[in-house]
């Protein structure tokens, strides 16, 4: 697997707000991240992209104080994490991928006691929560009870707790999940603004291409690596030129019969073969008139960052979702 180019030129020291070097961790003999280096820019929303026991939750959890530090050094804003991490939580706002709203409380009960955790008591409480509130859109809703709202916007209140303190960094654990496509445009939306307008920086973990496809760069996980990181579009463009699947009865078969008769190199993915190749359009006619007997389905499109994790794995991104540790 290629080694991400972790250090590129651009990113000088007084511009990163989160400094990863050689970070490793194991679970008994398991290890879920194996010297992960990575810089996150201020103002910056970074993506890290991979399927369940890649290693992204464990890194989240390592960031928001959740976990240890076991190995390598992570600095947030200078702060070395393993030092200073009581200073460095009153900067992290923290989005969970599971729920941490009480349903039986309203949305200003639910963000009042979480000021409380951060000392913001009395008129100054209130006053910030109604502001965070309004910029999300919630504040007319705000004496309603949490077990009331919509998926989607109880992920909104979520991530209004999670700016109450006004945070310089906000962490996200697979924010979208249980959304529905619109309510996941509406929360990247959200993301955005505070990225452009407020300046916050933004790491997120995601499974979800459409979410990774809206950062302004991804990193990709695969059994605690980092095997990319770059703009969605410089990953893809690692692929060479268009994806060809193929569904085939014999799909080993028909591998060898298209490397002798079209000289590119199928490989095969989850029993269906995959052909990284220039004009697919061309080949598709190609492969179809002389193997029609071999062939179920044929398919063909620009790279998407599904196919980059491919590229450099040999894995479906989903295929893994029996593992136990992130």
């Amino acid at each position: 697997m290629d080694r991400p180019d972790v250090d590129q030129p651009n990113l000088h020291e007084k511009h990163v707000a989160i400094h990863i070097e050689e970070v490793c961790h194991t679970y008994g003999e398991r290890q879920a991240l194996a010297g992960i280096s990575l810089r996150v820019l201020q103002g910056e929303m970074l993506g890290l992209l991979g399927p369940n026991g890649g290693g992204k939750t464990t890194l989240f959890k390592i960031l928001s104080t959740l976990m240890p530090l076991t190995q390598g050094r992570i600095h947030i804003f200078g702060d070395d994490l393993a030092c200073h991490a009581g200073a460095i939580r009153g900067r992290l706002g923290v989005v969970f991928q599971h729920p941490s709203l009480d349903p039986k409380l309203t949305v200003f009960e639910n963000l009042q006691h979480h000021g409380h955790l951060y000392g913001l008591w009395g008129s100054a409480l209130r006053q910030r929560a109604n502001a965070v509130l309004q910029r999300l859109g919630l504040l007319e809703r705000r004496r309603d009870l949490v077990e009331t709202l919509s998926g989607g916007l109880q992920r909104r209140v979520e991530l209004a707790k999670a700016l109450l303190h006004e945070p310089s960094i906000l962490l996200l654990d697979e924010p979208s999940t249980g959304l529905d496509p619109g309510a996941r445009l509406d929360f990247t939306a959200t993301l955005e603004e505070l990225r452009d307008k407020r300046g916050v920086t933004i790491l997120l973990t995601t499974h979800i291409l459409e979410e990774a496809e809206r950062c302004d760069r991804v990193g990709i996980l695969h059994e605690g690596h980092l095997v990319a990181l770059g703009t969605p579009n410089d990953l893809k463009r690692r692929v060479g030129g268009d994806v060809v699947v193929i569904d085939s009865p014999d799909p080993e078969a028909l591998r060898q019969r298209i490397i002798e008769r079209f000289a590119c190199e199928p490989v095969v993915v989850d029993d269906k073969l995959r052909i990284e190749i220039e004009q697919g359009h061309a080949f598709v006619r190609d492969v179809v008139e002389a193997f029609a007997d071999a062939i179920q389905a044929v398919t063909f499109g620009k790279p998407t960052l599904a196919d980059v994790f491919i590229h450099l794995t040999g894995h479906q991104l989903w295929a893994r979702h029996e593992e136990t540790f992130a």
